[in-house]
Formats: structure tokens, C-alpha cells, sequence
């Protein structure tokens, strides 16, 4: 690949394949510093701030100014800042005031923290770089590199040592190696052959990023073309995540603008081998943020290669991770409705009492409504009664038939998780191993790993099957069953939610089956599907009934969900 380092967005992204530094002087001498310093002078021109009028008093010549940062901070590397104003009377202008100059210092140092970082090495025979190293042992050199080079400079420019040193993640926050693997797409689908296809992520917690948008809005539409027909990828712009979406295999295209989106799907989608997609086809192939000039967001079925297509446009109005993972879902689900099966949107724990019986529990319900926010109250009260709770899916599941009997599946290895209902140290407990997104704003979000794929893709009996209902008042958190089917079947074919800024609408709003994502649209070959799916639920056994978990309801945000649990909680241990 011929790039060294490229910023892009808020990105910058550093090639290892091409260039690795393992030298202070390398660093400074590096394509990458280079443009991140003339990034920061650029930045500080538009600000037309006191630092850059600091700095252009000693030339008004931009690229002069680069210059000579560069020049000064390989000079700290080896004197302090009464040396160097001695020895070069040039600079002198730049380290007039000291205080001023070690705050372009620290202004600088902050500038290339505020990127999302990413290291990627190509690992194809023909590239150079650190191929025969250990991708980890690099990443973590690379981070003690930036930071004894910063250490060096600053405290050159001050004279004296530091008292306090913080360990904080200044290289890269992620990384990844991808490689030119020989895949079988259909030949309509030759021109994503060359986009290389991750194989290995690295991420360095905690792992905080910002997108554009903080909700998803609408649905996605089908159409009756291929999206992808005539549409070129760049190799040094494009990467594929292949992921397990369930038992489905999915080549997940994205556009390096996104890289975060793109990262995080290893936390919430279990990354395919090599042995997984070797000379097979894949179900799903998704291609996310296209620059296409459009806003589309669509999917097509390719009865043709037995494949659903989806395509999200470029734009910053679907620059937010539900983009991404919803429509990995919708064409996920739209491919099991064409099976005879029933998509699920909610989640499902394996409840292990200390009598020794298992239940297990599906809570369905769109987003918002209090799937997650319940179980997370399960886990916290149940320590008495509970010997083990293991999370089978946490958002996306799908109902099948097997030996006469309705089982369920998973899809996702992790969960989206809004932070705003749950209590306020769970995202403090996930720090380790989360992506957060958006943190400081309504609808914060981590994705975090819940459970192990062979537990997402066994298939599981069901004990309870309910309907999370979030906007009912005055219900405090009960749990109430059905006589019979026709009862239930217009509670959760509405698909009633109280909307809690998960997505752009507001009030109580419905979605059919509470899943947008594949039952809307698809309805005249899910609706059948749903009724034969709970004749035989009740049949065999299973509960059908909803949980109020008030999450909608003013000042019902922590104790509905509370009391909700406390409710299934008393209903499996009686």
C-alpha cells in the first residue's frame, strides 16, 4: 500500500506496513508528524487565535513556521531551550516566552490526541515494514515512542523533570491487520476483490469516539437493483470486516472515514476466519458509507447468488453507528424471514437457579424499551436466588423450528448499550473492554462483549417469551400473561414504545412486531410467520405475557426496570 500516514476526517491513520518509527528522530522526520503539524498550524490559523499570532511574529511564511517546529523539537531532543536559543538565533523568535512556547507545546500534543488513531499493517508479501513483529508488541512500542518523545521535548523546554507522569493512550487507539484474501464473491461483485479484509483488531481501551449524529432516523427501503453495479473501491480507502451475524456470513465494507464504526463491530459481531469464508459465498454483503453524492440507505435481494445487499451512502446525517449495525441486522433478518423464520428484537438470558432449574427468558421490544436496562436489574438483584445468568443475545435474535418445537438463536456477540438508563457506574465496570460513543451527550452508547459466539449460535428452548412495554403508567413494573394468543398477538405485532431519543421520533410510537428491521419490511410474509410461531410457542409450553418496565414513563427510568426484574424475578423462583 503507498500511503505512510493519512488524516482523514477525524482520523489519522498510521501505515505500519510503510513506515514504523522506533526512533525519536524517525518520529519527527515521519510523513505522519509532518502532517499532523501542519494540520495544527493550519487549525490555529483559522482560529487566528494567540497562538498563532505568536507564532507567525517570527515568519509569515506557514510552511516556514513547520519547518521550524520540526527543527526545534528534534533540537529539544538533545539540549534544553537556553541551548538552542544560544547556538540557532533563527529560533529564537519561537521560545522568546517559554511559557508560551510550552503551551504550543502541550496545544500541539493535545491537537493529536483529539484524532481517533488507528495503526494498519498490510500483511501481503510485496509490503515492508513490521510484518515479522508481534501487531500488539508494535502498537505498544509505538505508544511509548509518542509519549518519551513528547516527555523529552516538554521537559527540554521547561528545564527541569516532571514530578507526575500519567500513562494516557498517545499512540494509536486501535488497530488492525488486514490482508488481500482470495474470497468467493460472484463475479457481479468483482469490484470489491481488491479491498483487503481485516483479520486481526486491536483496540486500547478506553476507546472513546464521536460521531456526527447521536440517533438513527426512518427505516431502510428495498429496492430492485443492485446498488453495488458500477461502483469502484479503492483499495487504500476501503477495508472489510468479516463478521458472523448469527449463523450468517457477512463482508462488511467500509469507507476509512469511518473507521470507528468499523473497529467496533469487533466488539459486537465475532470476527469470521479465514476458514469461515475460504471459497464461500457470502449471505450478506453491506457496503457503508459510499461517496455517492446521495443520501441512500437500501438493500436489495440478489435471488440471483441467494445474497442480501445493503448500501449507506457518505453523509454525515448517517454518520452514527446504528447505521451500521442495524442494517447488518435488517438484511440479516430479511434473509430469515425468506427461511420461514421470525427475527426477534429483544434480548435473551439462560437463568440458572440454585434449585438447579434453567429458564429461559426473551424480553422483546423496540429500541429504548427496556430490554437491556431489565436484565442489567436482574443481574444486580438475583444474587440470592441466581447461581449463574448468562446473556444468549442482547438486541437481535431470531425464532426457528426444530424437532416439532420453536428454539432461538442470536446474532451478536455483544451489545449496544444506552448508558442513560442504566445505573450510573455500569459504564465505569466496562471501561476496560468498551467502545464509547458520544459519552458526554443524550443517547450515549458503549458496545461492549456479553457473551461467547458458541452461546449465540446454540439453539436455546424458551421459557418466557415477553413484551417490554415501557409506557404504560401506573403499572410499576408487573408482569402480567396472556390466555391466549390472540391476546398477545396485537400487544406485540403494535409494537408500542414510549421513544427515548434512541432514534429521532418522540412519544408513544409503534413499529410493527417492534422490529424495523426486516418484519416492516417484509410484513405480508412475517405476519403468518408470527402467528404460526406463537400457536406453537403456547402449545408447547412457553409464557407469553409482557413486562411494564416503566422506562418511558417520567420518573419511572431506574425503577421501572427495577421493579420489572424484581417481578420476573418472584414469577421464576416461585
Amino acid at each position: 500500500m503507498g500511503y505512510k500516514f493519512k488524516l482523514i476526517s477525524r482520523n489519522a491513520i498510521v501505515n505500519f506496513s510503510e513506515e514504523y518509527c522506533q526512533t525519536s528522530i524517525e518520529l519527527i522526520n515521519s510523513r505522519g508528524f509532518n502532517q499532523v503539524i501542519a494540520a495544527f498550524v493550519q487549525y490555529k490559523k483559522k482560529l487566528d487565535d494567540i497562538t498563532y499570532r505568536y507564532l507567525k511574529a517570527s515568519t509569515h511564511n506557514e510552511r516556514q513556521i513547520v519547518s521550524d517546529l520540526k527543527t526545534i523539537a528534534k533540537l529539544l531532543l538533545v539540549m534544553d531551550a537556553d541551548e538552542v536559543t544560544s547556538n540557532y538565533p533563527n529560533l529564537r523568535p519561537y521560545l522568546k516566552s517559554r511559557r508560551t512556547f510550552l503551551n504550543i507545546i502541550e496545544e500541539f500534543y493535545l491537537f493529536w490526541r483529539r484524532y481517533e488513531r488507528y495503526a494498519i499493517v498490510y500483511d501481503d508479501k510485496d509490503e515492508r515494514g513490521i510484518q515479522n513483529v508481534q501487531f500488539t508488541d508494535a502498537i505498544v512500542k509505538f505508544e511509548n515512542l509518542v509519549l518519551s518523545t513528547y516527555r523529552r521535548i516538554q521537559e527540554a523546554g521547561m528545564r527541569k523533570e516532571n514530578k507526575v507522569y500519567r500513562q494516557i493512550t498517545a499512540g494509536v487507539n486501535a488497530g488492525i491487520i488486514a490482508s488481500r484474501q482470495i474470497i468467493a464473491l460472484p463475479k457481479e461483485y468483482s469490484n470489491l476483490d481488491d479491498v483487503p479484509v481485516i483479520t486481526q483488531t486491536v483496540i486500547c481501551p478506553p476507546f472513546i469516539t464521536y460521531t456526527k449524529k447521536n440517533t438513527r432516523n426512518g427505516f431502510f427501503d428495498e429496492i430492485d437493483y443492485n446498488p453495488l453495479e458500477d461502483y469502484k473501491f479503492d483499495r487504500e480507502s476501503w477495508l472489510c470486516y468479516p463478521a458472523k451475524v448469527g449463523d450468517s456470513l457477512a463482508f462488511v465494507y467500509f469507507n476509512m472515514k469511518y473507521m470507528s464504526q468499523g473497529i467496533t463491530l469487533s466488539n459486537l459481531f465475532e470476527m469470521a476466519s479465514e476458514d469461515d469464508y475460504r471459497g464461500k459465498k457470502p449471505d450478506l454483503i453491506y457496503v457503508y458509507g459510499y461517496e455517492d453524492g446521495c443520501e441512500n440507505r437500501f438493500f436489495y435481494h440478489d435471488k440471483k447468488n441467494d445474497m442480501m445487499v445493503g448500501l449507506v451512502s457518505a453523509s454525515n446525517e448517517f454518520d452514527y453507528f446504528g447505521y451500521m449495525k442495524k442494517m447488518i441486522l435488517t438484511l440479516h433478518n430479511v434473509r430469515k424471514i425468506n427461511e420461514g423464520q421470525v427475527p426477534v428484537h429483544g434480548a435473551m438470558v439462560r437463568i440458572t437457579l440454585r434449585s438447579g432449574d434453567v429458564k429461559n427468558i426473551i424480553v422483546m421490544g423496540d429500541s429504548g424499551a427496556g430490554k437491556s436496562e431489565t436484565v442489567e436489574q436482574i443481574k444486580s438483584l438475583g444474587t440470592d436466588d441466581i447461581i449463574d445468568l448468562k446473556t444468549v443475545y442482547d438486541d437481535m435474535g431470531y425464532l426457528f423450528i426444530e424437532d416439532g418445537k420453536v428454539k432461538s438463536s442470536g446474532t451478536e456477540i455483544g451489545a449496544f448499550v444506552r448508558l442513560d438508563d442504566l445505573g450510573t457506574g455500569y459504564g465505569y465496570k466496562e471501561i476496560d473492554r468498551s467502545v464509547f460513543m458520544n459519552p458526554d451527550k443524550v443517547n450515549a452508547r458503549i458496545v461492549t462483549p456479553v457473551t461467547d459466539y458458541t452461546e449465540v449460535v446454540a439453539h436455546h428452548h424458551i421459557d418466557y417469551f415477553l413484551y417490554a412495554n415501557n409506557y404504560e403508567e401506573g403499572k410499576d413494573g408487573s408482569l402480567e400473561f396472556f390466555d391466549t394468543v390472540r391476546e398477545a398477538l396485537p400487544i406485540f405485532k403494535r409494537g408500542y414504545r414510549m421513544a427515548k431519543g434512541t432514534t429521532t421520533e418522540t412519544g408513544l410510537v409503534g413499529s410493527y412486531f417492534a422490529n424495523p428491521f426486516g418484519p416492516v419490511q417484509r410484513r405480508e410474509q412475517a405476519d403468518p410467520l408470527i402467528d404460526e410461531y406463537f400457536e406453537k410457542m403456547s402449545a408447547q409450553g412457553v409464557k407469553i405475557g409482557q413486562i411494564h418496565t416503566c422506562l418511558g414513563v417520567k420518573g419511572m427510568e431506574h425503577d421501572g426496570p427495577q421493579k420489572a426484574a424484581a417481578a420476573l424475578l418472584a414469577e421464576i423462583t416461585k
